[in-house]
């Protein structure tokens, strides 16, 4: 990867992401979905979108940010398939930087912070602290703040991470060298993935639902996460919230080694459950 610096904001090259999910029927990504609910199209993950910023987050940092940085994103503006989009970083300390990525028209895709080690003033951190308590909660009704996880074994496959080099927008050495990290690292997507192992036991949710991710930091505090390593995760939820269109849920979850208890990353996701979708809301 290039990359350009004019003045201290460093800007990515141009990407044209692919909607890898657009087959999976009846979510946000399948285009009949997605703009029955009032989008152009199926929309990209945001977890998708993260996998541009690596390759500045090294330069930025060093690779020291695979043991211990992180990156937090609030996603502002869904994109479709082959959407072109841009990453872009401002050094705004000696360990931090704000980030963002935009479309051609110049619209903010997503917008947070990065750091080396942990960042008290993330922009997820942040977004928490300013949560409003819900109005009205009916997909959600169930959920209960702070109730944790039981600890859930979880696995890396090699082959989860095959299938996102086949078509990521930013492929780096160490998602193909395991003797870098002792194994070959995740992706953003899959490690995203690995951590929603916890969503079936904090989160029930009532009647079907189409939801979206709307929010997502990750945390590395010993190390990436390798291909076919054993993990515990766990997690709880830390906040809920409401908006006229959407039920709004966030929570927190890390991985760990199983023999020591050592913790090795953190994700905090907010996702957003779609009203218009759900039967509990066809009063409203």
């Amino acid at each position: 990867m290039s990359a350009n610096i004019n003045s201290e904001t460093v800007l990515g090259p141009w990407r044209r992401p692919k909607n890898t999910s657009a087959d999976e029927k009846g979510g946000i990504h399948d285009d009949d979905t997605a703009q029955d609910l009032g989008f152009q199209g199926g929309t990209i993950a945001g977890s998708i979108h993260m996998e541009q910023f690596p390759p500045l987050l090294v330069q930025h940092f060093g690779d020291a940010w695979w043991s211990q940085g992180g990156m937090s994103l609030y996603f502002k503006a869904a994109t479709i398939d082959h959407e072109p989009v841009c990453c872009k970083l401002e050094p705004t300390g000696e360990t931090t930087a704000r980030i963002w990525m935009e479309n051609e028209a110049g619209t903010v895709v997503m917008e947070g912070s990065a750091s080396l080690g942990e960042d008290e003033n993330s922009e997820v951190s942040r977004r928490i602290e300013a949560v409003r308590p819900p109005t009205d909660l009916r997909m959600m009704a169930d959920v209960v703040i702070n109730e944790p996880s039981p600890p859930c074994p979880v696995r890396v496959p090699q082959k989860s991470i095959d299938e996102r080099l086949a078509v990521i927008t930013e492929p780096m050495t160490c998602y193909t060298d395991e003797t870098l990290y002792g194994g070959n690292v995740a992706p953003i997507a899959p490690f995203v993935h690995a951590f929603r192992e916890v969503e079936p036991h904090i989160i029930p949710v009532r009647g079907p639902y189409v939801g979206l991710f709307g929010s997502i930091e990750v945390q590395y505090l010993a190390g990436p996460i390798v291909a076919e390593r054993d993990y515990v995760a766990q997690g709880h939820v830390v906040a809920l919230s409401d908006s006229p269109k959407t039920e709004i849920i966030w929570y927190t979850a890390t991985l760990s080694d199983p023999s020591s208890g050592e913790k090795i990353a953190r994700m905090t996701k907010m996702d957003r459950l779609m009203k218009d979708a759900s039967p509990l809301w066809s009063d409203a």
